[in-house]
């Protein structure tokens, strides 16, 4: 089994759940006690989101890179961003640091693809929806990408993904926000919908949208096994 390196903390709560993923990935692929091999690296989401409000993102490189050589350096062999924002950086880590990052969007587009859908509703946090990093690998597969038009909405999802879902808390007032916003994508053509941030699925489920859910912490993870096993 090769050995992955998770850069967590932002937040806690996605980290987790990219743990237990993994992990259970790994089990069920291989039974008995096996799990996965891996280290975690987990940030002051604080210091993050500070450089990020600043649009200091050398900075946050800065001390992504150092929690990768600390990886690195552990034995990981691949490197996972537990968190769509990340990625914007994500190729420039991977040179800076020589070993692959598994890249959140490009497995997201594989599996839009494997669905044979060419125009898709991305939900995230401003930096992901606003900004090309995302976009771009999915426009490389053929695909489409609309986002929110209502600054509001847009205002909406980036607050609550750090001062509610990055906290672990979620109300039903914030699920029904969420479902409308991702109901007004599917009325102007999306054929699926991207939960963008991995906090995002603890308000939006597969059963709650009548068109395919891209779950990107579940595809992320999903990855990160395949890799380890490879």
């Amino acid at each position: 089994m090769k050995k992955i390196g998770l850069i967590g903390g932002i937040s806690w709560v996605s980290t987790a759940d990219y743990y237990k993923l993994i992990n259970l990935g790994i089990n069920e692929k291989l039974g008995g006690l096996n799990f996965s091999e891996c280290l975690v690296y987990s940030f002051n989401y604080a210091d993050i989101k500070k450089n990020n409000d600043n649009n200091d993102w050398d900075s946050t490189f800065k001390m992504l890179f150092k929690g990768c050589e600390f990886l690195k350096s552990g034995g990981a062999e691949a490197i996972v961003l537990c968190a769509n924002t990340m990625h914007l950086i994500a190729d420039k880590l991977q040179d800076a640091i020589g070993l692959p990052v598994i890249h959140i969007a490009a497995e997201t587009a594989i599996e839009i693809q494997n669905k044979q859908l060419k125009k898709v509703g991305l939900l995230g946090t401003k930096f992901t929806m606003e900004l090309d990093f995302f976009t771009d690998k999915l426009k490389d597969k053929g695909i489409e990408t609309i986002i929110p038009v209502n600054q509001e909405d847009k205002d909406f999802i980036h607050y609550t993904i750090f001062e509610e879902l990055g906290r672990g808390i979620v109300s039903d007032e914030t699920k029904k926000r969420y479902l409308q916003i991702a109901d007004e994508l599917i009325k102007n053509g999306a054929e699926g919908i991207i939960l963008g941030c991995t906090e995002i699925p603890l308000v939006i489920k597969p059963e709650d949208l009548p068109v395919p859910v891209f779950d990107t912490t579940l595809i992320h993870a999903k990855a990160a096994v395949e890799f380890q096993l490879s």
